[in-house]
């Protein structure tokens, strides 16, 4: 009885462990579909993000190479509100759309078109099996017109803009992302180094012979009395530093794209080669190489200056006045010249203006060049022409120098330049050509040199006060290069179109 009675548990047991397993495989068959719908929808929401960024780089695309600032005809700057964020027209936020949510109110139709067409605010893309399709609005966040940047003679715009894209992908299962961005650019420091060389090779910059960088600050310049820093005389280039011989020392950092201490090859360009020499401040690697706008050179006149001892203005070809002379000093007023020569024991005055010329040379170390402040100061009024009054204001005497010709344009190495205010902006010289500058400093040498394609040297020990710009740079002759700190709150150029702030949401 009791064994007939155990012979059903066996059964029972059977079926509740079938029970049990069929339990256990359904939940499995549950999970991994759930981790199979989970990994497709991450993956949807991937692709579509893709997407967004996608039009976030197209409209950027858009507005960095061939958008049209206002500013051109029918589209002037004062019909736009700038003191606001966003920028209004119309009382309306500026705004370029490609998507049907967003209305665009950007006042030229045709910039309107350009942006709301395929492959621009709006387009397509294919990812495996899937079409992501993107549409962009841009904001413009900010824009500041009356800004001329440093050897342009014109007005540029600086513009923000807040770009907002939605990337979506319609499937079984749908997917959409929003990536927004930031596109800016900005107001830079034209000259940010003591030096800098735009050659992306080696030696681009070539420091020896006890070669010096350092800085001042030309604000506490009095009497002609200047104390520099041992630090501040930052050096950049978009190839490589070579220096050579003890003690020469960089007193600041070394900006380059490049990396690396050691042998620079063409096929590979270091950062800094040269077995002595310091840097002090270190290396700085930049994400890109470094680009300058040429400057705007206005023609040359047709009249050669030979200027000589005790020359006079009728014989060097001026009408006097404006051209006024002394001895063995003369005043050469603002204007249009060929090329300049100076020698012998002359003193030549140079007074706030532009001097549009072909090249200018003075190899004599009797000679000199003299960056008087104001228009005419003295001694040209006590000792010229007393009834002659002065202007009430500072100005910078800049050289356009336009090199026709090519060679040496720029050949300063006799007594050099005199600037006894150490403030480097009162003498400035532009040049965009190939060409060559050659400078010897001294006490009073200051100035700013900013000729991009140019390649310059310094010669002598002496000193330069201020910042030089060109495509190479050689100062083996031991020559001191002061930067002005100053410089840093003066003469801005813009920078490049920077990309930044990305976010994004899912929906």
């Amino acid at each position: 009885m009791k064994r007939a009675s155990q012979k059903g548990i066996a059964l029972i047991l059977t079926l509740i462990l079938l029970f049990v397993m069929s339990v256990m495989a359904v939940s499995l068959m549950f999970i991994s579909q759930t981790e199979t719908w989970s990994s497709l929808n991450y993956r949807l929401m991937s692709q579509a993000r893709d997407g967004g960024e996608a039009g976030v780089n197209s409209a950027a695309n858009y507005i960095v190479n061939n958008y049209t600032e206002p500013g051109g005809p029918g589209d002037p700057v004062t019909a736009y509100s700038t003191t606001v964020s966003p920028v209004t027209y119309g009382g309306n936020p500026v705004i370029l759309s490609a998507m049907s949510s967003q209305a665009s109110n950007y006042p030229v139709s045709s910039v309107r078109d350009a942006f709301n067409t395929t492959g621009v605010g709006k387009g397509s893309l294919t990812a495996g099996n899937a079409t992501i399709q993107y549409n962009t609005y841009a904001t413009l966040l900010s824009m500041t017109s009356a800004f001329k940047p440093f050897g342009s003679t014109t007005n540029t715009t600086v513009q923000t803009w807040q770009i907002v894209s939605e990337g979506t992908i319609s499937t079984i299962r749908n997917a959409k992302v929003q990536v927004s961005a930031i596109l800016e650019q900005h107001r830079t420091p034209t000259f940010n180094y003591a030096a800098f060389a735009t050659d992306p090779s080696c030696s681009a910059l070539q420091f020896g012979g006890g070669g010096t960088t350092d800085s001042y600050d030309s604000n506490t310049v009095s009497g002609g009395t200047v104390t520099t820093q041992a630090y501040g005389g930052n050096v950049g280039t978009n190839g490589n530093l070579a220096t050579s011989g003890n003690p020469t020392t960089i007193n600041g950092t070394l900006s380059t794209p490049r990396t690396g201490v050691g042998t620079c090859t063409s096929g590979n360009v270091t950062a800094w080669s040269g077995t002595t020499g310091n840097v002090t401040g270190g290396l700085v690697e930049l994400p890109q190489p470094v680009t300058y706008t040429l400057p705007t050179i206005p023609p040359p006149g047709t009249t050669d200056l030979s200027i000589g001892h005790n020359a006079t203005c009728a014989g060097i070809g001026l009408a006097s006045p404006p051209c006024r002379a002394s001895g063995s000093d003369i005043y050469i007023p603002p204007g249009s010249y060929q090329n300049i020569t100076i020698s012998g024991n002359e003193n030549v005055h140079f007074s706030p203006g532009a001097y549009n010329i072909n090249t200018i040379r003075e190899q004599s170390a009797q000679s000199g060049i003299i960056i008087d402040e104001y228009p005419c100061a003295s001694p040209c009024l006590s000792a010229i022409d007393p009834n002659v009054g002065t202007s009430s204001t500072l100005g910078s005497v800049i050289l356009n120098v336009t090199g026709n010709g090519g060679g040496t344009v720029v050949d300063l190495t006799g007594n050099s330049v005199q600037n006894p205010t150490l403030v480097p902006e009162n003498f400035q010289i532009l040049y965009a050509g190939t060409g060559t500058i050659s400078l010897k400093g001294n006490t009073d040498a200051s100035g700013l040199i900013y000729a991009p394609n140019a390649t310059f040297s310094f010669a002598g020990g002496s000193s330069w006060y201020g910042a030089v710009i060109g495509k190479d740079m050689t100062d083996m002759g031991g020559a001191a290069i002061h930067y002005d700190r100053r410089l840093q709150n003066e003469s801005f150029t813009v920078g490049p179109w920077m990309l930044d702030s990305f976010t994004w949401k899912k929906y």
